[in-house]
């Protein structure tokens, strides 16, 4: 597939373009590694003996979906634009959690292009399938490429938005599935800066986190772990990864719930608004309570929004 970008100009006829299935073995080791490198210390992520192995982390499925995602990226961005991406937005809707011995398939579309002030919104929707082509997990994952335009579609009486709408053409396709570019639920939606804080905990992220995340979560991008590279994208040291920081969100809005099982997650969205530098320290806080949601976001130690609009859906009880 040829890439249908020139120049700084991204077309919006890469919608719709598709790669996969790319296939993972998901065994108890790699479930094990992903919930070691977020420090979790709840012991269903480590026991071997359950009758399913290991419980997955709820952001697991960013593991098996990464190499989606860049081949997605490498087919329709050319690589002089791939360092000006940016993680957007995050929304994650698991079907029912992966397990050690799953074999699962990966399928990446390009969802959705639009216009944003601070240049082009990529959604990429990625869907993995197990061995009988049940749903497993299904993301959109939002990608802004800074200070690049889009063409190809008319933007008459359209302003560039921010990233909570899907694009007027994303509307307009009639998918009942159409992309939800914000990364918040748009049922009880939750993250307003007025909400009231119910819970604060402190997370330190030191130097060496990327680098051990980028071997546990098997995600390699080197702007989080390579200093020439990241100096060369005009920042002055890696920074965190994105998905980095909305598991361990994750994980101590978990901890603080009397709720929080990890099985029992069925969605996960985030907007984010800041990068993360290492070391340093973040404080997460819990945010609504709702009969079936948690709300949460992230600020640096100047209190800056590294995370917004974070909220996790969990299942009723049966």
């Amino acid at each position: 597939m040829s890439a249908a970008v020139a120049g700084e100009i991204i077309a919006s006829s890469i919608v719709g373009a598709e790669v996969g299935p790319i296939t993972h073995e998901i065994d108890a080791r790699w479930l094990m590694a992903y919930a070691a490198a977020l420090g979790e210390r709840d012991p269903r992520y480590f026991d071997t003996l359950a009758p399913h192995g290991p419980r997955a982390h709820p952001l697991f499925a960013v593991c098996y979906e990464w190499p989606a995602a860049v081949a997605i990226r490498d087919a329709t961005i050319p690589a002089a634009l791939q360092p000006r991406s940016v993680h957007a937005t995050h929304h994650l809707v698991i079907h029912r959690a992966p397990r050690a011995g799953d074999r699962v398939q990966t399928v990446a579309r390009v969802a959705d292009v639009s216009a944003r002030r601070s240049g082009t919104l990529i959604v990429t929707r990625l869907v993995t399938t197990d061995a009988t082509g049940a749903p497993v997990t299904t993301t959109d994952y939002g990608s802004v490429y800074r200070g690049v335009s889009m063409t190809g579609v008319s933007m008459t009486g359209v302003s560039p938005r921010d990233v909570d709408e899907p694009s007027p053409r994303a509307k307009a396709s009639g998918d009942p599935e159409a992309p939800r570019a914000n990364a918040v639920l748009s049922e009880g939606a939750s993250g307003s800066p007025d909400a009231v804080i119910t819970w604060q905990d402190l997370v330190d992220v030191p130097a060496t986190l990327a680098l051990v995340y980028t071997e546990c979560a098997r995600i390699y991008n080197p702007i989080h772990t390579d200093v020439a590279v990241a100096r060369a994208a005009g920042l002055p040291a890696p920074i965190l990864h994105g998905t980095a920081t909305l598991a361990l969100a994750i994980s101590r809005a978990l901890a603080h719930d009397p709720l929080g099982d990890p099985s029992a997650v069925a969605e996960v969205s985030a907007r984010f608004t800041g990068m993360v530098a290492m070391p340093s320290t973040l404080t997460v806080r819990g945010r609504d309570r709702q009969d079936d949601g948690i709300g949460f976001d992230v600020v640096n130690a100047a209190g800056a929004p590294v995370l917004s609009a974070g909220r996790i859906r969990l299942r009723s009880a049966s």
